[in-house]
């Protein structure tokens, strides 16, 4: 994008530098020779106009693919953690039926869960921190 910038603005300081010359009195055949300035001035600012806008439209389409690629990845990370979060769940459950409640484990696990809401959400955050 820089590169279009700078040949842009290398025709616009083209154009200043033609621009005053061709202004300067000549005589009356010459300036029936010349074509009428608005009319090549007005190309170029529309040419230029044209350039700058298919760049910004492409800039804006590679941006929307960006964000589209973003959130897809956003998605298949939260399926992930939810398929994670569904193993723990069986393996919690698992460990529930396992645990013996009268056991040092069982006891302190009891403990434990006293701060969870549920048993099963205990047993699956101490499952998490010790993988």
């Amino acid at each position: 994008m820089d590169s279009i910038d700078q040949l842009l603005a290398e025709l616009q300081s083209e154009y200043k530098e033609v621009q005053p010359q061709q202004q300067q009195p000549k005589s009356a055949t010459a300036k029936s020779f010349i074509p009428p300035l608005p009319k090549s001035a007005s190309f170029l600012d529309n040419l230029l106009a044209e350039v700058k806008a298919d760049f910004a439209e492409e800039d804006a389409a590679i941006e929307l693919k960006r964000q589209q690629e973003l959130e897809q990845e956003r998605v298949r990370q939260e399926q992930l953690k939810a398929k994670q979060i569904e193993a723990l769940k069986v393996q919690a459950k698992e460990w529930l039926a396992k645990v013996d409640p009268l056991s040092s484990e069982g006891l302190w696990f009891e403990r434990f869960a006293e701060s969870y809401s549920s048993k099963l959400e205990a047993a699956i955050e101490y499952l998490r921190s010790n993988e």
